[in-house]
């Protein structure tokens, strides 16, 4: 494959969070994106991959999938692979790390299988096979097709490279822009989160109002690739001037600390003169000066920390505060227990498809006040 041929590229997606992903990456310019099971693909080429990890904010990972071919044993599995053009794809002095998946399969050991082609690579490229590479060759295996993948993201993208104080069962900055996107939010308006914890949902809507690119402060797994060209990737990361925007994102916390973690994260992130947090009770919440916005929030749902007696309460108090003060803006609410967004009072539009959030599912509530 030379760099000019398309290849499948491949999203991760959180579980229930395709479509949003698939129509983030649509607007970002990946035209044929649809939906897949588990992601989205489209057609494209290494510089595509590039860009698709650094502006995409909904996806887990980003893969390049390289080659598919049929194996019906470990025979022809280890046949194939010593004959793959492995020089093309992988740099000799890095090391790697194989994994594997088998479904519906003849070839159903996961782990023989993901050996047969670790050692395919380290005899016909030489390249060092170890447990904690950064860089991962992914063997998925289903009804006999072998599909060779490279994950090309490293760590998970929803580590942004900058949020360093993290509160209790955090919202993952990568659901945390799905979800504003299923609220309609697009950058124009401003987002309050009146239990912000570390301040992922404040900081990611002022990034977005911003147009800064999610992957900009961190490294890439395939910046270790053989096709990869550092200066393009400098002049893409730097072609994307920020915007300016005149809307304020606004978090409060009952918890000083998770305040000050939240400043602190959004002042690493660049963000810190268009956010503001408070400390303070969903009680006190008041409007901000200004025309009408959303207001997103991601409140304790007690299968995690606390219990669930108190937590109706809390959902009540909010959908009280919300319903007499803040006419005229939309409401998300994020929980995993129908019973606690009913105790708003609020009336929801009809639910979207549930996401797996930590092994817990939750959904996403929508209101219109």
């Amino acid at each position: 494959m030379h760099s000019t041929d398309p290849f499948d590229i491949f999203l991760v997606a959180t579980p229930g969070l395709e479509a949003p992903l698939a129509e983030e990456a649509r607007v970002a310019g990946f035209a044929n994106a649809a939906i897949v099971d588990g992601g989205v693909t489209f057609p494209g080429t290494w510089p595509d991959v590039w860009r698709a990890n650094l502006v995409l904010r909904g996806a887990t990972r980003v893969l390049a999938r390289l080659t598919s071919f049929r194996a019906m044993h470990l025979a022809q599995l280890d046949k194939r692979a010593r004959k793959l053009p492995w020089a093309q794809w992988l740099r000799a002095d890095i090391p790697v790390h194989v994994e594997a998946s088998c479904k519906r399969s003849r070839i159903y050991h996961a782990g023989a299988a993901a050996q047969r082609v670790a050692t395919a690579i380290g005899v016909e490229l030489g390249a060092p096979i170890a447990e904690n590479a950064i860089l991962r060759v992914m063997v998925r295996i289903e009804d006999d097709l072998v599909t060779i993948s490279i994950d090309t993201t490293g760590a998970s993208l929803h580590k942004r490279g900058f949020k360093e104080g993290v509160a209790k069962a955090p919202m993952r900055e990568t659901m945390a822009a799905m979800f504003l996107a299923q609220c309609g939010y697009s950058g124009a308006e401003p987002v309050l989160d009146p239990m912000c914890g570390s301040g992922t949902f404040v900081i990611e809507a002022a990034e977005i109002a911003l147009g800064i690119a999610p992957g900009r402060a961190r490294n890439f797994a395939f910046e270790q690739l053989p096709g990869f060209d550092a200066a393009a990737w400098s002049s893409l990361k730097t072609s994307r001037p920020a915007g300016t925007a005149v809307t304020r994102f606004y978090g409060f916390d009952r918890d000083p600390g998770a305040i000050r973690m939240a400043n602190e994260n959004a002042a690493r992130a660049g963000v810190d003169a268009l956010t503001s947090f408070t400390p303070q009770s969903i009680e006190q919440l008041t409007p901000p000066e200004g025309p009408p916005g959303l207001v997103i929030v991601n409140p304790p749902y007690g299968t995690r920390i606390g219990q669930k007696g108190p937590l109706i309460g809390l959902h009540r108090t909010l959908g009280t505060v919300l319903k007499t003060r803040f006419s005229g803006w939309r409401v998300g609410i994020v929980t995993a227990d129908k019973q606690l967004a009913q105790a708003t009072g609020l009336t929801f539009e009809p639910p979207l498809p549930p996401v797996l959030h930590g092994g817990i599912r939750v959904a996403l509530y929508r209101a219109t006040l």
